[in-house]
């Protein structure tokens, strides 16, 4: 399987062999429960669907509790879709550990960004601003958005003031630093997106391969 569900922990360090000190990120991955198992013949792909957080019956929709009941799984808050590679024999009903990284060196791990509400184009955008300096009306300000009289009008796509973060990212290629099977830990090195708690998709990164030191 491509990769596995988890919960961000929060960030802490430790060192390394010869005593150099890496920051990482601390993320509890699984166990994840297989929800169903997508193939070719039937939904012309080859995945596998798996759910992380144990949720009440009552809190989830009638379709979704029809998938659970026929894996004979228990309702799960968080699914997701992972494609599945040849050597897997996971069907429904069955838990999904950490184990599944086992040799991995890098992963791409993927999340929602912390909310940051309306703001601003020199928070949003890290616009500079007008003059900050006495009679100066324009210190915080986007400037001037207009084209002339030709086309007169706002272009698409123009930075503006709006809404910031509470959005999908994905940072590639992070370092595997410890994979603590039995605890379902792994600590990549660096930051990922996401507060504290907040739920990361973790795979196998794409662009950059390689096996676990």
């Amino acid at each position: 399987m491509q990769g596995i569900l988890g919960r961000k922990i929060g960030m802490t360090r430790v060192f390394g062999t010869e005593g150099r000190q890496i920051p990482v990120t601390v993320i509890e991955v699984g166990p994840c429960v297989v929800v169903q198992r997508k193939t070719k013949e039937r939904d012309g792909y080859e995945a596998l669907k798996v759910g992380f957080g144990g949720d009440k019956e009552s809190r989830v929709a009638k379709p979704l509790m029809g998938q659970f009941k026929a894996a004979a799984v228990a309702p799960q808050r968080h699914l997701h879709e992972f494609d599945a590679e040849g050597g897997d024999t996971f069907k429904p009903g069955d838990t999904v550990t950490a184990a599944v990284l086992e040799g991995v060196a890098y992963v791409d791990v993927s999340g929602m960004t912390k909310g940051r509400g309306f703001q601003g184009v020199v928070k949003r955008h890290r616009m500079s601003g007008g003059p900050m300096t006495h009679g100066g009306h324009s210190k915080r300000r986007i400037g001037s958005i207009g084209c002339r009289s030709y086309p007169g009008r706002v272009h698409k796509g123009k930075r503006m003031p709006g809404h910031m973060g509470h959005v999908n990212v994905t940072v590639q290629n992070l370092e595997v630093v410890q994979l603590r099977a039995t605890e379902n830990l792994i600590l990549v090195g660096g930051a990922i997106p996401g507060p504290a708690g907040s739920i990361v998709v973790v795979k196998k990164a794409l662009k950059k391969a390689g096996k676990a030191k």
